[in-house]
């Protein structure tokens, strides 16, 4: 069966863009913004995508500390989700836009 998935990236400045961009273009990956692609995955139901996805990856990407791969996925069950392939969420940066709201003055 094909899957689609959508893969967010976040090298740096030294990272392996030649591996991940043949990677990509071996899949037929499109460009969806800065650092983000969708593609369809080819997977047998007896296969993890996560793992065949790491797996991929690792053979054909030379990943470093601090490098993050994001991929957003429909599972079986229909239910959308997201889970880092590298790397870990970090604190956003909008988080000092956040409104707080007054508080009102207790007596």
């Amino acid at each position: 069966m094909k899957k689609n998935v959508w893969i967010s990236y976040d090298l740096g400045i030294r990272g392996d863009y030649s591996g991940l961009y043949q990677w990509l273009a071996n899949h037929d990956a499109i460009e969806c913004g800065n650092g983000i692609a969708v593609f369809k995955v080819n997977i047998n139901e007896n296969e993890d995508l996560i793992e065949k996805l790491k797996s991929e990856i690792i053979e054909n990407v030379e990943i470093r500390n601090g490098e993050r791969l994001y991929v957003i996925y429909k599972k079986n069950d229909g239910k959308i989700a997201g889970k880092f392939l590298f790397g870990n969420r970090k604190g956003n940066p909008w988080e000092e836009y956040k409104q707080t709201p007054v508080q009102e003055d207790v007596e």
